[in-house]
């Protein structure tokens, strides 16, 4: 009776089929991750359990944009009587100065009437808004606000470290060549001696 392997000569997978079917690792679906997908779902219980639903799902992205918030000078003459109270506003001589950031606004805009002299500090605003403030007497003073993101804080600090540390490095050779020159120093002024003594 002849073997299977002599039967089974130049066939690829002496009678086994596919390949995979014969590693000797059952019906695996597949190696790490794999089978975890929307198309697999053979591994999706290992995964829940291991992971939890966080795993699976949509997650977006957070904006990074700053969103500019805005005032109209109608809301603006609605609010006065507020801002007096909380400190934001203040009347001076015969006028009201208004800090729009302190009260959370970046931006003045023209819709509205103005009926009182204004000094307002605000970011930015629009050519309309001005128009009307200087039309009733008032004023519009520009703030700039330098808002530094944290990739420059971060970049500032490794400079100010290497600056510290070539400072560092400085010193020690300032230090090590001192001590050389004292080294040469105290070495002529003991040959000097030792000449005086042969003499």
């Amino acid at each position: 009776m002849k073997r299977k392997t002599r039967k089974m000569r130049g066939r690829k997978t002496a009678g086994y089929g596919a390949r995979k079917k014969h590693r000797g690792k059952g019906s695996k679906g597949g190696k790490g991750m794999s089978g975890s997908g929307k198309r697999a779902d053979q591994k999706k219980t290992l995964i829940l359990k291991k992971y939890g639903k966080e795993y699976f799902g949509k997650r977006g992205f957070v904006s990074r944009k700053k969103k500019t918030k805005a005032i109209n000078l109608d809301q603006l003459m609605e609010k006065l009587a507020l801002f007096i109270r909380k400190g934001y506003a203040q009347k001076i001589e015969g006028a009201i100065e208004i800090d729009l950031q302190k009260a959370g606004y970046d931006k003045l805009l023209g819709r509205g009437k103005v009926k009182e002299k204004l000094l307002i500090k605000v970011k930015s605003f629009s050519k309309k808004a001005q128009e009307k403030v200087e039309q009733a007497k008032g004023q519009i003073i520009a703030q700039e606000v330098k808002i530094k993101s944290k990739e420059q804080e971060e970049l500032q600090k490794e400079k100010q470290g290497k600056g510290k540390k070539r400072e560092g490095k400085a010193r020690g050779k300032n230090n090590e060549t001192g001590k050389k020159e004292e080294g040469e120093e105290e070495e002529k002024g003991s040959e000097g001696e030792s000449k005086k003594k042969e003499d």
